[in-house]
């Protein structure tokens, strides 16, 4: 039983401390949908997609406006496209086609964003993999609500470094296609590694196949909650540090498994999984890396950052899982620089660089999230990130990806504005030296040592 003294904490985290749910996410398996013809293809989706979530928004209005919770987002996820559209899809155009399709879906049932446009190629590739992925570019740049993203890598398999090389490309591509908009495109493409298949915030999610024929999964966020909790006990020792982070996940947990135990029910489609991630907006207030200067760091950045930042991630888990029985997606800290004031504050302090930031994200939830970079940042440079950040993952076993923007025009120093959640970002330098031998090597890196479990 939820008692008096829990709905007035609740409700001052709402009021108070930015407490949201950020996303109901509905995922839809559009398997059945596949067909030797685009067309025909593209007339199950669309109607699959109206049909299981016309009431998705609504839903999350009432849920809203019922428990006074503020559900920030609803979106979708799909089966990964590059299996829907495999059979029938023969050229770019085809894919890009069926990119539209989903885009008119999201826009008649009044999503933010559907996320699925993705392909999963982390052993290798097939030809529908390589054409999706060659489409992603034009995807992008003709539609508003699509968001894409590639797993080029897993602990299992190893990375594939050709997928790698090529989304090198695929992400300065993107950049060009959407130039006008400042890039605006790559905001919508994530590389991941070790990608879950129940993951509900953009731009990665996606309805693995191994999923129910559709599920809600919602993703509940609280950094304001966390670093009012912590303001509360400044001083104390990492004991007291633990706990109070603990306990504040599981109320932040609870309140999403409140929200995503009624939208399934009323919606008549299964619970799939809470994902409890730290996920910043750019409101003041609303910072993963206020938390850690709580914690007792002058900026983000700061000798300690990496320690501060495995603690924090550890005891959100804790927490959590606490509160609900299934917990999953990305779940922990997210570190996007765009979308997170006190980031953007801590990058232009000259405390925060692309490289501490990777060294954060071996114990953080993601990866490189939303940095803008230079616009003549080369292809085999970005694939050299993207290598990199797939190595933490695939060593350490966890998920990591790369949601980098090369903004057309703009250099170090710069700012770029991305609006709404998005935020804005100065663009930060990248290292100058070459990968491109490294880079234009063909295949793969073999699975770690360790993968081999059977």
């Amino acid at each position: 039983m939820i008692n008096i003294f829990e709905v007035n904490e609740t409700n001052k985290m709402i009021d108070q401390e930015n407490l949201d749910v950020r996303t109901i996410t509905m995922g839809i398996s559009l398997l059945d949908c596949v067909d030797a013809d685009i067309d025909v293809v593209c007339e199950k989706v669309y109607a699959k997609i109206t049909t299981l979530a016309k009431n998705l928004v609504k839903t999350g209005e009432d849920i809203s406006a019922e428990y006074g919770i503020p559900i920030v987002n609803k979106r979708i996820s799909i089966t990964p496209a590059a299996l829907v559209g495999g059979t029938a899809c023969k050229t770019t155009d085809d894919f890009v086609k069926l990119a539209k399709t989903l885009d008119k879906a999201a826009k008649e049932v009044g999503v933010n964003f559907l996320g699925g446009y993705s392909a999963l190629v982390s052993k290798g590739m097939t030809k529908a993999d390589e054409l999706l992925i060659r489409s992603i570019p034009e995807a992008l740049a003709c539609t508003e609500r699509v968001c894409s993203s590639v797993n080029v890598g897993s602990t299992k398999t190893g990375i594939n470094m050709d997928a790698v090389r090529l989304m090198g490309e695929m992400v300065k591509a993107t950049a060009e296609a959407t130039k006008e908009q400042d890039s605006l495109g790559c905001a919508k493409l994530v590389v991941f590694c070790n990608a879950p298949d129940d993951n509900p915030f953009m731009a990665g999610a996606f309805h693995g196949v191994t999923e129910a024929d559709a599920i809600i999964n919602v993703g509940v966020s609280g950094p304001g909650v966390v670093k009012y909790a912590l303001e509360q006990v400044r001083g104390e020792n990492f004991e007291v540090l633990c706990e109070t982070i603990k306990k504040t996940a599981f109320k932040i947990t609870r309140v999403g498994q409140l929200v995503a135990q009624e939208a399934s029910r009323r919606l008549g489609v299964p619970f799939g999984i809470i994902d409890l991630s730290l996920a910043p907006t750019p409101a003041i207030g609303d910072s993963v890396a206020d938390i850690l200067e709580e914690i007792g760091l002058e900026h983000a950045g700061a000798p300690g950052t990496t320690a501060a930042l495995a603690l924090l991630n550890d005891q959100v888990k804790k927490g959590g899982v606490m509160a609900s029985s299934y917990v999953g997606g990305l779940s922990g800290a997210f570190i996007p620089v765009s979308e997170d004031q006190g980031m953007i504050n801590a990058v232009n302090a000259g405390a925060l660089t692309i490289e501490k930031l990777e060294a954060m994200t071996c114990v953080c939830s993601v990866g490189l999230d939303m940095i803008a970079i230079p616009g003549d940042t080369k292809a085999t440079t970005i694939a050299g990130i993207i290598a990199d950040e797939a190595a933490i993952g695939m060593v350490n076993q966890k998920t990591t990806a790369v949601r980098v923007i090369p903004v057309i025009g703009k250099g170090v120093g710069e700012i770029v504005e991305f609006g709404g959640l998005l935020g804005y970002a100065p663009i930060m330098p990248v290292n100058s030296f070459s990968c491109d031998a490294f880079v234009s090597r063909t295949g793969r890196i073999p699975a770690p040592i360790h993968s081999f479990k059977n």
